[in-house]
């Protein structure tokens, strides 16, 4: 069966920031934690929303979270959540913040360690109402969390697990493309790649959902389009927008599922939080799509093709080519070689990729020797 879900009220525009006050008192959020990063309190962002936000405001503030969160970070947020006697959550920042806001949501609420909550732990029902509401302010192009029912978080066992309800889906998200201006052009590309990897994967996962098929090509196409001149030009306005608009429309299409570059990458990111989810899915999307021409579901509907299109090529085997060319043009790595991967290391991300929720959403179900040679072409 196939269910289709489209929520958030969504502010996309340069100056959308302005709309923050409304929004909070549109969903009932009076005494907001806001959770982000020491790099955007760094870059001047917080700051920017407690401007606009106003002095009349109680708030309270956790700037701990790690590149990948972790369930860590989210005990000492949802500390400091209770202590201050907040009622919702600001997330600010890349996709790290808005996860780890996230976990804070389920953890406030719900007992239990935050794994009881996992996906593959059977965990997505026990998620409930009582979630308080969050509203999402990206500051990257990326990975969409700002519009998504999930959440990846490293728990306590090490594992890097997804968190999946549409009780975390954020209330309100702000997309203001001035708040992504001056952003590294390596960050830009890795998160612009994490953008193009989602509208890829949703596209071709087998499920029935052609409305998300439609916004996962169209996000595509804008992202295609827009990547190179926002990494080029950190102030390009307009590059910022559509690479924003490409990334939550990827998000919007996660509703289908997403396949085995994510598996992959879930995998070994948990082996290696250090190492950037947007360049390890950049890296493994050629011999992911090489993997999955082979299945009926992209054959027979010529989802290759369609890919193909969006992307201005003329044929569906100029895709994987064009990711690899792409991703050096960036100024990516475009091995695994080059991250400090080994061959050693692929029995655990195997293992990882198997268990991971991702992987049954695949066109193709993939075997440990699948997995094996797609880490293979990746080195």
């Amino acid at each position: 069966m196939a269910e289709i879900r489209y929520l958030t009220t969504i502010q996309i525009e340069p100056g959308a920031l302005r709309l923050l006050p409304a929004e909070c008192a549109r969903v009932g959020i009076r005494r907001p934690l806001i959770v982000t990063d020491a790099g955007v309190r760094g870059a001047g962002l917080l700051q920017r929303v407690l401007d606009t936000l106003g002095a009349g405001v109680v708030l309270a503030v956790f700037d701990g979270t790690p590149s990948n969160p972790t369930e860590a970070a989210v005990r000492s947020a949802a500390a400091l959540y209770r202590d201050a006697g907040c009622d919702g959550l600001i997330a600010l920042g890349g996709g790290s913040p808005i996860d780890c806001a996230k976990g804070v949501a389920i953890a406030v609420t719900h007992d239990g360690p935050l794994k009881t909550y996992a996906t593959i732990e059977g965990g997505s029902p026990r998620i409930t109402e009582r979630v308080p509401p969050l509203v999402a302010i990206p500051t990257t192009a990326g990975t969409g969390s700002e519009v998504a029912r999930g959440a990846i978080i490293i728990v306590d066992d090490g594992r890097k697990l997804g968190f999946h309800s549409w009780h975390l889906l954020p209330k309100a998200a702000i997309l203001d493309p001035e708040l992504t201006v001056g952003l590294p052009p390596r960050l830009t590309a890795a998160t612009g790649m994490d953008a193009i990897a989602h509208c890829i994967e949703t596209f071709l996962a087998p499920a029935f959902n052609p409305p998300a098929d439609g916004i996962a090509l169209d996000g595509l196409q804008r992202g295609w389009a827009h990547i190179e001149r926002a990494v080029r030009d950190g102030h390009d306005l307009q590059a910022r927008l559509q690479m924003l608009s490409a990334s939550m429309q990827g998000a919007m299409a996660f509703q289908k599922g997403l396949g085995c570059v994510h598996s992959l990458s879930h995998s070994l990111g948990g082996l290696n939080p250090a190492l950037h989810h947007g360049t390890l899915n950049a890296i493994f999307l050629p011999a992911v799509i090489e993997f999955n021409a082979r299945a009926d579901s992209v054959r027979h509907e010529r989802r290759l093709q369609r890919l193909a299109q969006a992307m201005g090529l003329a044929d569906a085997q100029e895709v994987a080519p064009a990711i690899r060319s792409m991703t050096a043009r960036l100024g990516l790595p475009t091995g695994l070689g080059e991250l400090g991967v080994t061959r050693a290391m692929f029995a655990r991300i195997i293992e990882g990729a198997l268990a991971d929720h991702c992987h049954k959403t695949n066109p193709r179900l993939a075997t440990a020797d699948d997995y094996e040679a797609m880490l293979e072409a990746s080195l």
